[in-house]
């Protein structure tokens, strides 16, 4: 992995903006056809393999009287079955339980991940990555409702709800299609992502700032070097009040993201809308 902020050959340090967030290849000789292979995807790959051994941890040699690890894993799992599953999805909730589980700790590992120092990047702060979990939900709950009811019937409940008067359908119609069909998934994904972006970007802005800060060695526009030593590190000293609540932002977005998808799977297979 190459860190976010060491620059390549040719770049700087300020000041940190989109660039900042590009890949880079593990295997730039191969050629531009193989970027795809970069250090996101890497990292997604990683935050995946975590959460499968870390499930796979948690469940070897259960016992009656839990352990601290056992404890752990049943705390998280009925986090998120209770709360989660079992309180928006009602009796259909097993069904649907192991994707919700696997979605919330993945989105956390990839969160985490902004605050881990090999890494120092959320995945999802790369708007492709939240897309594509945006994706897997949209695919679930509507596979959910058609399994449900079929295509046709599905499509009426989900475009025309019941009680509107006929006169109305021509407004309501594209109006819950738009809502249902395409407003969800991309404010699903864009909510994910924009919180992480603008969360790391201000981080990198007080790390890399109160770095350059702390090392001048020359007075810069009429401002002495003692004082700009001293606000790099009352800035670097007010990262970590941000680089916590980034912790707090990650666990939050992973928790909203899973209750959203519930909801929709909810919403697309409910008796009534």
């Amino acid at each position: 992995m190459i860190p976010l902020l060491i620059p390549m050959e040719g770049e700087s340090h300020w000041p940190p903006g989109v660039d900042s967030f590009d890949s880079r290849p593990l295997f730039p000789e191969l050629g531009p056809d193989y970027y795809w292979l970069n250090n996101h995807l890497a990292q997604a790959v990683i935050g995946a393999i975590l959460v499968i051994v870390f499930w796979l941890w948690v469940a070897r040699n259960q016992k009656v009287v839990p352990g601290k690890k056992q404890f752990l894993g049943e705390y998280l799992y009925n986090l998120l079955r209770n709360s989660i599953a079992r309180d928006i999805l009602g009796h259909d909730y097993r069904k649907y339980l192991p994707y919700l589980v696997g979605l919330f700790s993945f989105i956390l590992v990839n969160n985490l991940f902004g605050e881990f120092f090999l890494f120092m990047f959320p995945t999802f702060s790369k708007i492709g990555y939240a897309y594509g979990l945006a994706l897997c939900t949209f695919i679930l709950y509507n596979a959910a409702g058609i399994r449900k009811y079929g295509f046709g019937n599905y499509m009426k409940r989900m475009t025309l709800p019941a009680g509107v008067p006929l006169g109305l359908a021509w407004l309501i119609i594209p109006l819950e299609f738009i809502s249902n069909f395409i407003a969800r998934p991309f404010t699903l994904a864009l909510r994910l992502f924009a919180n992480l972006f603008a969360g790391h970007l201000v981080i990198m802005v007080f790390v890399v700032g109160g770095g350059m800060l702390l090392t001048m060695t020359e007075p810069a526009n009429g401002f002495p070097v003692p004082l700009l030593n001293a606000a790099g590190a009352v800035s670097f000293i007010f990262s970590f009040a941000i680089f916590a609540l980034e912790l707090l932002v990650g666990a939050l977005q992973a928790y909203i993201f899973t209750v959203l998808t519930a909801q929709y799977v909810s919403s697309a297979i409910a008796e009534e809308h």
